[in-house]
């Protein structure tokens, strides 16, 4: 199965990400860092409580809007509203590569608790992001291929339906053995196929930085800081996740695949949070094995999804059909998107 195969992959990149994760968790060894009089832990911990609870409600609205909305005629996926939304929802996440993500990693692997030679002699981070965007275009294409190798060899149920259908009302009129194969339903085929590969690809790329984000606040006990990312962080759950969410509907997965997708999304921040708090005594953020390995993950994170958001967001809809022929279209979404990006590349000032 191609699900299975490109499954597989994905847990290789899990394997791997938890190899360094530990070193970053149970880092001790902190660089000396400025006093700050607003840590204080045991204030930090409700507002980390609520945290968890108000981004996991958020998380749940964002990637459950579009699934609960496709009853409303407005919102399905070939209506302009629907592409206007998702457009508004790429520039989240295109803005959260460039100016969370990225920012956040060049500033770790930067950082003057770590050597010189040569982390202060090397841009790592660009470096990390680039590599990150050639793998993850590489996974795009490699996936897509291995679907539509599939789907040819009668292993995809949805095209090979519509493929039958038209069989079968080939022969019922014409009363003989023959095929009505239309090109609109091998275009329809690999629509879909391109759509599941990037909901699969561009949920990895959330669950990796959200899980970052979430332990770096989860271990902070700096409120002044806490209080401005949750507001951030809820904003950016919800649209990204209403992205995400119209990724899903597209992609036309069976309901508990949609709702594990979701599920995932919802409470992958929330147990980060949880995970720092647990780790806290243990987790040092200016500790250099936390830096590097952090900085590190920012960077691909980063990498892949601004890949994301560029190629499969919003190069494919607007070089796409639908907004070639709409110029006025065009013009709704691009205001979207710089909508969408402004408003989180706004949230930067306080996350």
């Amino acid at each position: 199965m191609a699900t299975l195969k490109l499954t597989k992959l994905f847990s290789i990149f899990f394997v791997v990400l938890s190899m360094f994760t530990p070193l970053a968790l149970s880092a001790v060894e902190e660089c000396n860092a400025e006093s700050n009089s607003c840590n204080d832990k045991a204030k930090a911990l409700p507002l980390k409580i609520i945290a968890i609870v108000t981004i996991l409600v958020t998380s749940m609205i964002g990637v459950g809007s579009p699934l609960l909305t496709r009853s409303i005629p407005a919102l399905q996926p070939d209506k302009n509203l629907f592409v206007i939304v998702k457009a508004f929802a790429a520039g989240i996440i295109l803005a959260t590569g460039f100016m969370h993500v990225l920012p956040d990693s060049f500033d770790m692997l930067s950082s003057s608790c770590l050597k010189e030679n040569p982390w202060h002699k090397f841009p790592f981070t660009g470096f990390v992001a680039m590599l990150s965007a050639l793998f993850t275009m590489m996974v795009d294409s490699l996936a897509t291929s291995v679907y539509t190798k599939k789907s040819h060899g009668g292993m995809n149920p949805q095209v090979n339906d519509i493929v039958d259908g038209d069989r079968e009302m080939g022969m019922a009129n014409s009363g003989h053995s023959h095929t009505h194969y239309h090109p609109q339903t091998k275009y329809a085929g690999q629509q879909l196929l391109r759509y599941r590969v990037i909901a699969m690809v561009l949920e990895l790329g959330i669950i990796v930085h959200s899980i970052v984000i979430g332990v770096s606040l989860g271990a902070s006990s700096n409120t002044c800081s806490i209080k401005g990312l949750v507001a951030a962080l809820c904003f950016h759950q919800m649209f990204e996740g209403m992205g995400l969410g119209g990724c899903i509907l597209q992609a036309e997965y069976k309901l508990l695949k949609k709702l594990a997708m979701a599920f995932f999304f919802s409470v992958t921040t929330p147990f980060g949070i949880a995970l720092g708090i647990a780790l806290s005594k243990t987790y040092k953020e200016n500790s250099p094995t936390a830096l590097i390995t952090v900085g590190l993950l920012n960077g691909s994170s980063a990498g892949l999804l601004i890949y994301m958001a560029l190629v499969d967001l919003l190069a494919a809809d607007f070089m796409g059909p639908k907004l070639q022929d709409s110029v006025k279209l065009q013009v709704k979404s691009y205001m979207a998107v710089l909508l969408g990006a402004g408003g989180m590349s706004l949230m930067a000032k306080w996350a």
